[in-house]
Order: C-alpha cells, then structure tokens, then sequence
C-alpha cells in the first residue's frame, strides 16, 4: 500500500543555517508517529512544513496521493494542536471546537451536534457555554483536541502539546489521546522531547538530530538496538564503556574477557578501539551461574533510591575501575543487606551489548 503521508528529500534554510537535512519519510494511514529530538534538531520545523505553516527549500510532501507541497495550510487536511492551546478567550467552548465548521460554513444544527459529540469524545460533556478562563490546562488542551478534530481531518498534528502540564495530567492525557487516535483511526504526528511521552504513546518513532533522521522503528527497535551512537546516547539511560574485541565473539573489556552475542560485534579487528553500550538493566544482580565469563565483582560506590527500584552506581577493577549503573530492586537490596561498600556479584547480559567503532 502506499503510505499515506510521503516527505520526499524535504530541505530547509533558513539564510545560511539548515535546519533540516534531506529528510525522507513514508508513513502509513492510521499510524501514530513522534518525532523524537533534543531542542533545535528540526522535529517542530518538520511538523510546521507538514501544515505549510513554514514553506520547504527543496523536497515534496504527498498527503493521500495528492501533491501539497505548495498548497496553503487551508487546503491541506489536517487539524493541529499547540503547546499553548491556542484557545480564543473571548468565545465560548463552543464556539472555540466549532470556529473550523464555521469557517466551512457547516449549517448550525449539524455544526452544534457535532459539538457535543466531540466534548462528549474528549470527556467534557455539556461545558459548551463554558469559557477557556475556566478550564484547567488539561481540559483547555482537551478542547483544543476537540478543535482539532472538528472537521474529521485525515491527519493530526500534535506540537509538544503536553509539556505545559503538571506530570500527572501529562500521563492521563497522553493515555487518552493515544485511545482516541485508536478510536478514531486518524493518522497521527506528535513531536516531542519527552522519550517516556514517545515511548507510550507512538507506533514508530523518528529520531532526529541536527535536521537529519537518526533512525525510525518502534519503541522497542530504538530503545533495544540504537543504530547510530546519538540514538545510543540520547535514548535512556546508558553505560559506554571502552573495548576491544578478541576472536570467537569475545568482547575486551577493562582486565576482562566477555563473551558477547550482539550482532554488532561482528566485522570488527581483534584489537580495534571500540565502545560497548549497556542499559542498567542488562546488568544483572542475579541468578549468577557458576563459571560465567560475563560475572565480575563490582563495589557498590552509591545508591539513588527511585521508588520500587534504586539506581545504583558500582565500580568493578574487572572494568579497568570503570563506574556503571545498575538496577536493582528494594527488596534485593535489603534481601543482600547491600549499602555503600558492599560488594556484589554482577553479570553482563551477552545478547544485549551493544558495540559501536
């Protein structure tokens, strides 16, 4: 099938800086899509040459088959929402979901019923002769979603529409929009920094970094195996440290010899300076089978309590005394009766070593 939304070697100047490199992207009808990136990567100079609120240097953007790479935002199908809400606070709810009906000159019965079938859809039922004053920031932001969603549009765009809420609402509401993207079927953009936001919520995420794509898949393609070293590095937390493979898929790392399983240790000369990326939780507390090549002794150095976990620092001279980070659980811990000091069998996971030149 073809994708419902095609970005063909989208460039953008501004001047002499650009802000986005060639950008290619197929996405398919139906899809919830995060653009993922630290602050000035290009993921909201994307989504806004996606609305035509910004206008492409070079490439093509193909929407159901149809060329609108140089169509007005009016003629482009798609409803988008801000940051900000963006909500107009002299009309009433009502009149805020309803303004793009009115603009399409939607007879008033048939624009007020849909009105409350929206309200009714975001969880604000009956608040049309409300004002935005009144409303908290989730329910303004519902409102806005509303909007958004006013004219059926076959795509929408959401731009980092909930880092101005409070963590709590920000989960509830990220939940529910991620239900009614499903409900609905609406194809779906998100740009976010937030990578637990992205991870919730999104089908395939689409890395960036410097205006150029650093890799796009599912949370798990890009959480679990990192094609580049700034996804590595950007992605969750990470323990890099310095290696040099040897023969038979063995891994040097410090004073000791790892096996490592990982495809990406291939192809790489006995003796080449390497760098091998673990997650805290691939480095286990337990069970420690007897004679592993992977288990080391390792002191504990500091403990971060997190909740029903810690996250906690060791150093291991196996390690060449290099200081890693692992997670182990509160009950493990008082199990052990484990503290600052102490020191603990530990073993790296083989299939989960990441290597990178």
């Amino acid at each position: 099938m073809a994708p419902y939304l095609r970005l063909e070697s989208i460039r953008k100047d501004f001047g002499g800086f650009t802000a986005l490199k060639s950008i290619d992207l197929d996405i398919a009808q139906g899809e919830f899509v995060c653009f993922l990136g630290p602050s000035g990567c290009g993921k909201t100079t994307l989504l806004r040459i996606i609305a035509g609120l910004e206008v492409q240097t070079a490439g093509r953007i193909e929407l159901a088959g149809r060329d609108i790479s140089t169509l007005p935002p009016a003629e482009r199908d798609y409803g988008i929402v801000f940051q900000s809400y963006a909500l107009f606070p002299n009309l009433s709810i009502a009149d805020n979901v309803a303004y793009g009906l009115v603009n399409r000159k939607v007879p008033k019965a048939q624009a007020r019923a849909r009105v409350a079938e929206l309200l009714a859809l975001v969880g604000l039922p009956g608040s049309e002769a409300k004002y935005p004053a009144q409303l908290s920031g989730g329910q303004q932001q519902r409102i806005a979603l509303a909007r958004a969603l006013a004219t059926s549009p076959g795509l929408l765009l959401l731009d980092e529409p909930l880092s101005a809420l409070d963590a709590i609402v920000r989960v509830k509401l990220r939940q529910e929009i991620r239900s009614l993207q499903r409900k609905l079927g609406v194809t779906t953009i998100m740009v976010t920094h937030d990578q637990e936001e992205a991870f919730a919520v999104a089908d395939r995420i689409v890395v960036m970094n410097h205006g150029a794509i650093e890799q796009v898949g599912s949370a798990m393609d890009v959480y679990r195996d990192p094609a580049t070293l700034f996804v590595a590095d950007f992605v969750g937390r990470i323990n890099a440290l310095p290696a040099s493979p040897e023969a038979d898929g063995r891994l040097r790392i410090g004073h000791q010899v790892f096996r490592c399983d990982h495809a990406s240790l291939e192809g790489h000369a006995t003796g080449q300076e390497l760098r091998v990326y673990l997650r805290p939780e691939d480095v286990l507390a337990r069970p420690i089978p007897a004679g592993d090549p992977n288990v080391f002794e390792a002191e504990i150095d500091k403990i971060e309590f997190m909740g029903p976990y810690c996250l906690v620092r060791v150093k291991a001279e196996a390690l060449g005394g290099h200081a890693i980070t692992v997670y182990l659980s509160l009950n493990y811990l008082a199990e052990a009766q484990l503290e600052v000091g102490s020191r603990v069998p530990l073993r790296l996971m083989p299939d989960r070593m990441r290597v990178f030149a």
